[in-house]
């Protein structure tokens, strides 16, 4: 057997000292790797859709209705996962939400609130939502100030082992949008890196590690089964019907990025010189 910190084991004679020290070195092991798949254990939300179709007809029937396995209409996405144990009583959550969805409201203060509390400036008062379900916590738009629900940002990333290669737009660029004005809170601060930095200098719900989501982070809270917004406006009002823009560059054309459209649900390529909505996200992606 090996040895550890200094207690010797040798084929031929294991001391009592030695098995007890091998086996608390190889317990901590397994308690290290245990907790570092506890940490990589966040799950993934589902659709959205809890209603199933039939091939005749566009409006949604109950999946009662549809067979499962066994007749014409098959495997149905609102037959299955959270959204489905959600609707048939069967899926405990943290928080509320509708269908699959479990969301908690944050404080100001980075604290857990009831689902009753309303958005402020206050300590106490709801500022973010936490996803239950990946483990993420959001920002939640406001009617006005910095994270106003109106206020729009080119996208750009001077890091260049993440930009994918092209940086973007320092402060949208110039682009025809309101023109020589502001199109967010600050002028001159109208770019997705410049708003990262400044939501983190207000610790935000009592953290400065906001980011811009990843392009599949961003679509893990669309609700697919919800249209003009496809999202739970009970977690997360102030949401416009457009698209918002995710940190995912694409690899063609270099001068875009991913967005994902807030209308319908769909992620699209995006030219970085266009003005978007942004929602910050922290956690590990």
């Amino acid at each position: 057997m090996p040895s550890h910190d200094g207690v010797s084991c040798s084929p031929t004679g294991v001391s009592r000292a030695c098995v007890l020290h091998a086996t608390v070195f190889y317990g901590v092991l397994l308690a290290l790797v245990l907790q570092a798949g506890a940490a990589r254990a966040a799950g993934l939300n589902d659709t959205g859709i809890d209603f199933c179709s039939n091939y005749y007809s566009t409006i949604p029937t109950s999946c009662a209705t549809v067979a499962n396995d066994g007749g014409t209409y098959t495997r149905q996405d609102g037959s299955y996962g959270r959204d489905e144990q959600a609707a048939g009583g069967q899926l405990t959550k943290v928080g509320g939400g509708s269908k699959g969805f479990d969301f908690t409201k944050i404080a100001n203060n980075g604290g857990a609130l009831p689902a009753s509390n309303a958005l402020g400036n206050g300590a106490t008062d709801w500022a973010c939502t936490r996803d239950n379900v990946t483990g993420l916590t959001w920002e939640v738009k406001s009617a006005s100030g910095l994270r106003g629900q109106n206020h729009l940002y080119g996208w750009y990333n001077s890091n260049n082992a993440t930009n994918g290669g092209y940086p973007g737009y320092p402060d949208v660029g110039g682009i025809v949008i309101n023109p020589g004005g502001s199109i967010c809170l600050t002028k001159n601060r109208c770019d997705t890196e410049k708003y990262v930095q400044d939501v983190n200098a207000t610790a935000l719900c009592a953290a400065s590690d906001w980011r811009l989501p990843t392009v599949k982070e961003l679509e893990g809270i669309v609700d697919f089964g919800s249209v003009n917004p496809t999202i739970d406006l009970e977690y997360f009002p102030n949401t416009p019907s457009s698209p918002f823009w995710s940190s995912s560059p694409t690899a063609y054309p270099v001068d875009h990025a991913w967005s994902v459209e807030f209308y319908d649900g769909i992620a699209a390529y995006t030219p970085n010189a266009y003005a978007l909505p942004v929602r910050l996200v922290r956690g590990a992606p």
